[in-house]
């Protein structure tokens, strides 16, 4: 004889039980469906409970088409469960991966700006500062007028309509005659379909032609890939790029997370080579063969060379000397050069000039059929500042067709980037040009953004080099100082007594005592017994002054505790 319980009844005790915290124990016979009037059965009221043969009330659970639910099957149904998911049951490669530029200091700077909401006063200081992201404009970097007004007019083209009490229109005729090529080279204008996996070819087109004005090389549509961003088109050739653990990828040290973090999601090896900071963080080209060599004896079998020029976090501008080595090193291994160039447009140093990696092999004569060579950019950076937007490009060439097809296929898989970023970049690669009456308001708008970066890296700089036990080379370029920090002996013993890295210890100090918010250079990669941190140079010019009025006497305060 099981004791029986209406499904009702059943349906309480389970909810019940989650409210007291057991674990999940639903069951799709606990719906509206499987509540039934006792009287249908017995006649008595839903609280009831009654002894009936488990084979009659099988029988008239199978005719009403409801269940019904034993003491035993429900304590079954209620007992606590391990979680389909844990820890130690995800992926390994996610739990290898790391990505320090919203780390774990970062966690701590979100908790502080929630208790500084809710407690104002609470803290030694009235707000976070976030140094520690390329985040233009959350940091109050205004947006670009003309790009605004393109987008706008894209996503909503009654706007064109619109006019100005003396009949003139708010939009320049330069955004309103883009937009209108842009919406009529897109089937029905409508920017929220999706489109063809490597992007709108009106927007590939612009892009292929704002990199052949940039480099004076032929460019073309077919090689251009937009993406949300550059993350995802370096993600996407890592993805087609390597194997297993024995295939690596050469990658300059310190480095952006991105490449660190990916290569551990698709189980490759990261193959290091160091920039030289006593040298403005320059490669040393004779270092790649000893590199490559000593990876080949350890098995892995290098593919790719990456390069981020300018650099992220080191801020150097390549010269061209270097760039050609690099050019060279790769056709002669035979290895895809990944060039990372989101930061073509920051160049601060007057003798510093970007160039493309395409734009150097091609000057070198050296063609498609020589190198593969994947060139990486995005809207988040320069002086655009469009992070959220989510726009990028990969150029891809000297692939063969069978994986070009395969690299579409990939694409493919996430259907397409989104329409916007790729207007976007189709705008950021071909921008007003003089004599269109939005240029005027173009250029001083990028001139006046260019030159504050220009004049906040320096002045950063400056402070961190006036300090005692800091050195930092200049910022070339990029959104980035990345200074080292020559700690006393007893500060990095205490790190190492709570479990952290002592450019962790240290940054962490720093954001509780000061809201500045940077990341360890232990995040990037380092040379062995050397520590740095990573700030950007974003935040607005009246900030940044007392900014580094109150880093530097956290920085004196700090040797000072450990040097005692």
């Amino acid at each position: 004889m099981g004791l029986l319980f209406r499904s009702s009844r059943a349906e309480r005790v389970v909810r019940a039980g989650l409210t007291a915290g057991l674990r999940r124990a639903w069951s799709p016979a606990l719906g509206s469906s499987a509540v039934r009037d006792s009287s249908q059965i017995h006649g008595r009221r839903d609280a009831d409970v009654t002894n009936v043969p488990s084979d009659v009330a099988r029988s008239r659970a199978d005719v009403s088409g409801r269940r019904f639910y034993s003491s035993s099957s429900l304590a079954s149904l209620l007992a606590p469960r391990a979680p389909p998911l844990t820890l130690d049951t995800i992926n390994p490669r996610v739990r290898e991966c790391e990505y320090a530029v919203r780390g774990e200091i970062v966690a701590r700077a979100l908790a502080l700006e929630s208790q500084l909401t809710v407690k104002p006063g609470s803290l030694p200081f009235d707000e976070i500062i976030y140094c520690n992201i390329g985040n233009p404009q959350a940091l109050g970097q205004p947006p670009i007028t003309f790009y605004r007004e393109v987008l706008s007019l894209c996503d909503h083209p009654a706007l064109m309509d619109l006019k100005n009490p003396d009949g003139s229109s708010p939009f320049s005729s330069t955004a309103l005659h883009r937009a209108k090529q842009i919406l009529d080279s897109i089937p029905f204008s409508a920017t929220g379909a999706y489109s063809h996996s490597q992007g709108l070819l009106l927007c590939r087109q612009l892009v292929a032609e704002g990199i052949a004005r940039r480099d004076g090389h032929a460019a073309s549509a077919d090689d251009i890939f937009l993406t949300d961003g550059a993350s995802p088109a370096v993600q996407m050739v890592l993805k087609l790029l390597v194997r297993s653990k024995e295939d690596g990828v050469l990658c300059p040290i310190p480095q952006y997370p991105l490449y660190s973090a990916s290569l551990a999601l698709n189980g490759a090896t990261l193959v290091p080579y160091y920039l030289d900071e006593g040298a403005r963080w320059r490669l040393n080209p004779a270092d790649l063969q000893r590199v490559v060599e000593k990876a080949g004896e350890e098995g892995v079998c290098v593919r790719a060379l990456c390069v981020i020029n300018p650099g992220n976090p080191t801020g150097q501008v390549l010269e061209e000397a270097d760039q050609q080595a690099i050019v060279r090193f790769c056709v002669d291994k035979g290895l895809v050069l990944i060039a990372d160039e989101v930061y073509q447009e920051n160049v601060y140093a007057p003798d510093r000039k970007f160039l493309s990696f395409k734009k150097v092999a091609r000057d070198m004569g050296v063609t498609a059929s020589d190198l593969a060579l994947i060139s990486c950019h995005s809207s988040s950076k320069g002086f655009y500042g469009e992070c959220g937007r989510r726009g990028g490009y990969m150029e891809v060439t000297g692939l063969p067709s069978e994986v070009r097809e395969a690299m579409y296929k990939v694409a493919s898989v996430n259907l397409c980037s989104n329409v916007p970023g790729q207007i976007l970049m189709a705008l950021i690669a071909m921008p007003p040009q003089e004599g269109d009456d939005a240029f005027p308001v173009f250029t001083a708008e990028r001139d006046a953004i260019l030159s504050s970066l220009a004049r906040r890296a320096k002045l950063l700089v400056d402070v961190l080099n006036s300090l005692e036990g800091i050195t930092c080379n200049p910022s070339e370029g990029a959104m980035y100082a990345f200074p080292r920090l020559h700690l006393p002996p007893r500060a990095v013993e205490a790190a190492a007594a709570v479990g952290m890295p002592a450019d962790t210890f240290y940054a962490r100090r720093l954001l509780d005592a000061t809201g500045i918010v940077v990341v360890p250079g232990s995040g990037f990669g380092q040379e062995p017994g050397t520590w740095h941190v990573r700030f950007t140079i974003l935040p607005p010019e009246d900030k940044i002054s007392g900014m580094m009025e109150r880093f530097a006497e956290f920085h004196g305060r700090f040797m000072r505790e450990f040097t005692i």
